[in-house]
């Protein structure tokens, strides 16, 4: 049986842990076609709390499908090279991009779709221990999508409206979701 709210089977449904939140800044999933499926991720779990959350399912996409998600106020949420945004935009970043996929997956996901490589990046802050315990990362600073995607909306809002907590439910809609997938092994 599956569930129709989440489309997964009813054993690995997520449903308990949905927490709506409302975010100010955009958030658009680019998300490779291997990850789309994976009962361990997290994206599906995002993509049902934040009331401002769009998935994209491909490895390279068609510029026109791109190009008005791409432009002003747009920012890519991405490690290498990465710059903070201080100058970087005009104005607030108002759309975030974030690539869900293997690290090796994602460095081509960038290189077929140049127009990201042209995007200003967030560089993420102050890191907190990861707490998904249900993947292993191969570096300390690599996060499950849900992470890095709450740690970067957390950071940008926060220089619009500091000490504001609006995140603390999908933190824990996570906490829930990773403890229940641990049950499984």
């Amino acid at each position: 049986m599956i569930c129709r709210a989440c489309e997964l089977p009813l054993a690995a449904c997520l449903c308990a842990w949905v927490r709506p939140v409302d975010n100010r800044v955009e958030l658009i999933v680019l998300q490779h076609p291997q990850e789309q499926h994976q009962a361990k991720g997290t994206v599906r779990l995002l993509q049902r709390c934040l009331s401002r959350c769009r998935v994209l399912v491909g490895e390279g996409f068609d510029e026109a499908l791109l190009a008005p998600l791409l432009g002003a106020g747009t920012a890519l949420l991405y490690p290498m090279d990465a710059t903070a945004l201080a100058g970087a935009t005009a104005g607030p970043v108002q759309r975030l991009i974030l690539l869900d996929a293997t690290w090796r997956k994602s460095r081509k996901m960038l290189q077929l779709n140049p127009r990201l490589q042209t995007l200003p990046r967030l560089a993420l802050t102050e890191l907190p221990p990861s707490g998904y315990a249900i993947r292993r990362a191969q570096r300390p600073e690599q996060r499950s999508s849900l992470e890095a995607a709450a740690l970067a909306l957390q950071q940008l809002e926060a220089q619009v409206l500091p000490g504001l907590d609006r995140y603390r439910p999908l933190w824990e809609a996570f906490e829930g979701f990773v403890a229940d997938r641990q049950k499984f092994g």
